[in-house]
């Protein structure tokens, strides 16, 4: 990062900066197209260091510009309010991925940013530099959300523009995910998830993908329960939104079938004592009945809670309808599936169900 220690110059002023620095850099590039191929990183915003230095003399930020160490926002910062930020790309192109939306590591007091591009492959090799909300349309998810440049960018298709949210006021928000997931998911088209930012405006996901054969035993069942319980329709075999739900928690599992199906069919009681057998799916209930019931208790079942908050007949209600809308269905008889869950649910309430 380089830092400039004069009190703060007009605008017009660091405009003028990076614009002498753009035309310096593109000149030395036409130069030594060969040093700059081979720069990016750090090496490259010491060229743009030394670049600002010369072109800062006779200005008032001439002998104010540090570079500053660290994981600090942006990579230059002058007169203690402006900065520059410094991104490339060995390709022919004027795209990349940008910094992180949440801005948690930029340097106090710096208020307005360019962001200096080298575009370090094609022949000629360019630099392009612009205030840095002018070239941002969008947002990807790496470890953490991270903003999209396009130095090409025209006026008005901005990411901010896009959302309605000027970036100041979105940098200085105390959650600047919210509003940003909110647009994205107004954007989704039937059977997409938000999976970096769940499918509720308060809903926390990982931030770390892992393959279900990463994930513990334990946290395996729970996930495969908390799918039984609020995707019914993976008893006919859709797993579809149970795999988006689960992908936005961080877990990825390429055979999302075998959660439900593994270990053959399962032999369940009817009412009048007869055993018929289901698919494997139906013992995920059976067998872990204790969290199953800790899932329904809850007002929201989408939410893990250590404490029931649904008296036994509310409760008694949402396991009919649960039963009714997994029967409706699985690949069993309706009649035969109402009649199997009732029975393994009147052996864990010891009371009647609602008619």
């Amino acid at each position: 990062m380089i830092v400039s220690v004069n009190p703060k110059p007009a605008m017009p002023e660091f405009v003028s900066l990076m614009k002498r620095t753009d035309e310096l850099l593109n000149h030395d590039a036409l130069q030594r197209p060969r040093y700059y191929a081979s720069r990016g990183g750090n090496p490259l915003e010491d060229d743009v260091k030394a670049a600002l230095d010369e072109c800062a003399k006779g200005t008032p930020f001439e002998n104010t510009i540090e570079k500053v160490s660290g994981q600090k926002f942006p990579d230059i910062v002058a007169a203690k309010f402006y900065g520059v930020e410094v991104k490339s790309t060995k390709e022919n192109h004027w795209t990349s991925t940008g910094s992180s939306i949440l801005e948690s590591s930029r340097i106090a007091d710096v208020e307005r940013i360019f962001m200096t591009f080298g575009k370090l492959g094609g022949n000629p090799i360019e630099f392009i530099s612009r205030p840095y909300e002018e070239c941002l349309y969008g947002i990807a998810v790496t470890h953490m959300p991270r903003y999209l440049i396009d130095m090409r960018l025209k006026q008005g298709e901005t990411i901010f523009d896009k959302m309605g949210i000027p970036y100041d006021e979105l940098r200085l928000m105390e959650n600047p995910v919210a509003p940003v997931s909110k647009y994205y998911r107004s954007q989704l088209k039937p059977g997409e998830s938000l999976w970096w930012a769940g499918d509720a405006a308060d809903e926390t996901v990982s931030a770390t993908i892992r393959l279900w054969s990463k994930v513990p035993t334990e946290e395996k069942r729970r996930y495969t329960v908390y799918g039984c319980a609020n995707f019914p329709e993976i008893f006919g075999g859709n797993y579809d939104r149970y795999a988006l739900w689960l992908t936005s928690q961080g877990v990825v599992d390429p055979h999302i079938r075998d959660q439900f199906s593994a270990g053959g069919q399962e032999p369940m009681l009817l009412s009048d004592s007869s055993i018929v057998k289901f698919p494997g799916v139906y013992r995920r209930v059976k067998d872990n009945m204790d969290f199953f019931i800790k899932i329904m208790c809850q007002e929201n079942t989408q939410a893990f809670v250590e404490r029931s908050t649904l008296d036994a007949y509310a409760l008694n209600k949402r396991l009919i309808a649960w039963a009714d809308a997994v029967s409706r269905v699985s690949k069993m008889d309706y009649a035969i599936s109402m009649d199997a869950l009732k029975t393994m649910f009147w052996g864990r309430n010891g009371g009647n169900f609602p008619k």
